[in-house]
């Protein structure tokens, strides 16, 4: 039991490093300022709800898409791994990663219809962007009924809390303050760099090196 708890605790906590709700929450007014409560509302829970969705889906489906494509689990983990270790390093630096956030561009063109940032840029690439995707699939890899259940399980816990800091955003980031944010970010970078790094090692050992 305890080898379980253990496993549900990491893969929680790689997706919550990974989408970090605490710094998209700003990224979410912003894109969503001046709009009515209830657009607001709908925009935060398709955006879950897409996220969620796509996270299914390569949970149920990535083995498949592995076979399709020629692609082993070993060198999708190692791939996987430097992805979240990109990301996580430009958390670290405070910088936020071009791999998980749109363009200024990207983001103005969502403005013209409110409902369209639900997904894109919010459920894709900010939620679900390729290093949840990675996770997601380097989690449920072995298909095993328990694997996916938990994956799903904490991705859907995660993308609730998600919801509930996108509603409640303005009262937490006054609370909190641009450094209690920036801090936040940073401790998830390093934790995201420490499992992509893991990622990678099973990988390598996967591989027979």
């Amino acid at each position: 039991m305890s080898g379980l708890l253990s496993h549900t605790i990491t893969v929680f906590l790689a997706f919550f490093a990974i989408m970090n709700p605490v710094a998209n929450t700003p990224l979410f007014l912003s894109l969503t300022e001046g709009d009515e409560p209830a657009v607001k509302r709908q925009v935060a829970f398709q955006s879950v709800m897409i996220a969620f969705a796509l996270v299914l889906l390569f949970c149920l489906f990535g083995r498949f898409i592995f076979e399709m494509f020629g692609i082993t689990l070993p060198a999708f983990r190692i791939a996987g791994g430097a992805v979240v270790i990109l990301i996580g390093f430009q958390m670290l630096h405070g910088t936020p990663s071009r791999v998980h956030h749109p363009s200024a561009e990207v983001a103005a063109e969502t403005r013209e219809v409110q409902l369209s940032m639900a997904v894109s840029p919010l459920a894709m690439p900010i939620l679900a962007g390729p290093g949840t995707l990675a996770t997601a699939i380097n989690f449920s890899s072995t298909s095993s009924i328990a694997d996916i259940v938990i994956t799903l399980s904490d991705f859907a816990v995660l993308c609730l809390i998600t919801y509930v800091f996108f509603l409640t955003g303005e009262r937490l980031v006054t609370f909190i303050g641009k450094g209690g944010v920036n801090v936040v970010t940073r401790m998830m970078g390093l934790i995201l760099a420490v499992i992509g790094t893991q990622m990678i090692i099973e990988g390598i050992h996967g591989a027979g090196f």
